[in-house]
């Protein structure tokens, strides 16, 4: 794995503000908060790993199953990233986005990883 790179602090989202805009706007707005997030994650790796048109269309053409991978696999990533920096980290916060996920909570794995995000941000 690449070394993790700095976050810069316009990857830093309010949380509450992120969850809010995404139930009044039906879902529309998670789906740019997941822009956002690939965005902080290919900073932070490095590499563009997360690319969100590629994102967007396989979650659409299997009803959302994709997604469910992605949130797994961002998780995963993102707690590679943490254990590296030497910051305490949960053991399973993939598997907390991937069960978030199967139970239709994808908003509340968005909030789970963007405080994790925001913790990297300097």
């Amino acid at each position: 794995m690449t070394e993790a790179q700095p976050l810069s602090a316009e990857y830093r989202h309010d949380i509450a503000l992120g969850i809010i805009l995404s139930i009044f706007t039906c879902g529309l707005y998670n789906i740019y908060w997941n822009y956002r997030e690939f965005l902080a994650m290919n900073q932070l790796l490095g590499r563009e790993e997360y690319r969100f048109w590629y994102w967007l269309g396989l979650t659409i053409i299997t009803c959302g199953i994709f997604h469910i991978y992605y949130e797994y696999k961002m998780g995963s990533d993102l707690h590679d990233i943490i254990k590296g920096r030497g910051l305490e980290v949960n053991p399973n916060l993939a598997t907390i986005g991937l069960v978030l996920s199967i139970f239709g909570l994808t908003i509340v794995a968005d909030a789970v990883y963007q405080h994790e995000l925001n913790r990297l941000v300097p």
